[in-house]
């Protein structure tokens, strides 16, 4: 991990290049400047040698010509709000900010497309598709910081993902810049599309390591008229995880379906809000739909849902009483602070159907490790954020983190489960990338990589680890 060391001199031959082709005001190279880009939502710490604040094609096209040819690491950065250290200078070398190339180039209703640069934020885009009635349904829970270029990159979903689909199935086409300079457009304007490989999608959640994107042609849908919410409290985790699977099973799901395990209750217990106390797991539900079928698919959740007992269910159709009901969930963050200083954010899934077994383990590990382990999420998807709450100030707790994750990562790939389902693997999970491929699907990876990005310039450290962890016996 890249510290405070002295800069590599072939970044500082670069930065030099770069500040006579594109101005010194898009080059920075001073401490203070830096110190800005050598964090991100993960807590680590790395700090590159430059910066380039990239505002068109050109800048980026000749950073990373020049970065190729001196054989430099660039890190491709929008926001910096992912959780697996994706957007940082591991090894050194030059950040590559993409913040000002945040242009809605168009919005087109008709093809019901938009075409956006990278620094785009979400939010801001739905705002602007509002006014269309249409919308793009990847809405990660950091959408009003996070950027488009960030979402693409780690596929980064959110509550939406259970009735829409993840990133990648609402991307037409890609504008990107290869690590040697060259520009490549991959996909295109149609709602159909079978030429050639599928290179859009490979490209979508490829976390930088194989090009930088600089424009993307992402598919809409109309905004649904009528949003109504549910909050349903069950005695038993099993109970819940049954109702979620029923619900799945039976048809279309809604448009969220939320998961907070005893642990979360508790918390929002503490701080005053009205959980039935026998409750030990609780659903969020998201009803979208037109006026004249809202209420129906309402009525068709409450009766699978209420196969299952719950302790509680209540539907909220009144704005005043969605934003109660969400509060729940928007008051987990803040309240697991009061717990421990810093959060260890996985975003793990599994099969529905295994989301009992998933909790319950999650559960013996806590009291295997002694440490907390808080978990909510994306129950529809079975993608559970499992939250190990440390101290970095002690190092007894510290020690016991690594224990941890092995068991809580062999535990996922054991239940047929995947390590991500939107943070992504980033520097974080590198390690661990060998426990769920198996190792020719790991080799053609590699062997991807390299033919994108011959000299290894591009976002190195991470996906791949020097020193992969051994799995659990």
């Amino acid at each position: 991990m890249n510290t405070k060391g002295a800069p590599h001199s072939g970044s500082m031959a670069v930065l030099t290049a770069l500040q006579a082709r594109l101005g010194a005001h898009k080059v920075l190279r001073d401490g203070a400047h830096l110190e800005s880009y050598a964090w991100d939502n993960t807590g680590l710490y790395a700090r590159p040698d430059g910066v380039v604040l990239a505002s068109t094609l050109h800048d980026v096209q000749t950073t990373l010509a020049l970065c190729h040819a001196h054989r430099v690491a660039v890190t491709p950065r929008t926001a910096g709000t992912g959780n697996v250290g994706g957007a940082l200078a591991v090894e050194g070398g030059i950040v590559l900010s993409l913040q000002r190339m945040n242009r809605i180039l168009e919005i087109n209703p008709a093809d019901r497309l938009v075409v956006v640069e990278p620094g785009v934020v979400n939010a801001d885009l739905q705002d602007q598709l509002s006014a269309h009635g249409l919308f793009w349904p990847p809405n990660p829970s950091s959408s009003k910081s996070c950027a488009i270029g960030g979402n693409l990159a780690m596929c980064a979903a959110g509550p939406n993902a259970v009735r829409y689909g993840v990133v990648r199935d609402w991307v037409l086409g890609l504008e990107l810049v290869t690590a040697e300079g060259k520009v490549m457009r991959t996909g295109s304007r149609c709602s159909k599309s079978v030429t050639g490989y599928d290179m859009t999608r490979l490209l979508v959640g490829s976390e930088g390591t194989l090009g930088v994107i600089t424009q993307a042609i992402l598919k809409l849908t109309p905004k649904p008229a009528v949003q109504l919410t549910m909050r349903v409290v069950y005695a038993s985790v099993t109970a819940a995880a049954q109702a979620v699977s029923a619900i799945m099973a039976a048809g279309v799901p809604p448009s969220a379906l939320e998961f907070m395990d005893s642990s979360c209750l508790g918390l929002l217990r503490q701080a005053g809000m009205a959980i039935p106390a026998q409750g030990a797991a609780l659903l969020l539900l998201e009803v979208a739909d037109e006026v004249t079928r809202v209420e129906g698919e309402v009525a068709r959740l409450q009766e699978i849902l209420q196969r299952y007992a719950p302790l509680e269910l209540v539907v909220a159709r009144q704005a005043a009483q969605a934003k109660a009901v969400w509060a729940a969930r928007y008051a987990l963050s803040p309240l697991l602070k009061n717990l421990a200083p810093k959060r260890v954010n996985e975003d793990v899934a599994v099969p529905v159907s295994r989301l009992p077994e998933l909790i319950e383990g999650l559960q013996r590990i806590a009291e295997r490790v002694d440490l907390p382990i808080v978990n909510f999420g994306h129950a529809g998807n079975g993608n559970i954020h499992v939250n190990l709450l440390v101290d970095p100030e002690d190092s007894v707790v510290m020690a016991r983190l690594p224990d941890a994750l092995d068991r809580v990562f062999d535990l996922v790939v054991k239940l047929d489960g995947t390590l991500s389902g939107e943070h992504g693997i980033g520097y974080q999970k590198r390690d661990y990338l060998g426990w769920e491929l198996d190792a020719e699907n790991l080799a053609m990876q590699r062997r991807l990589k390299a033919l994108f990005d011959p000299n290894g310039i591009l976002n190195p450290g991470k996906l791949f680890s020097p020193k992969p962890r051994a799995t659990l016996v």
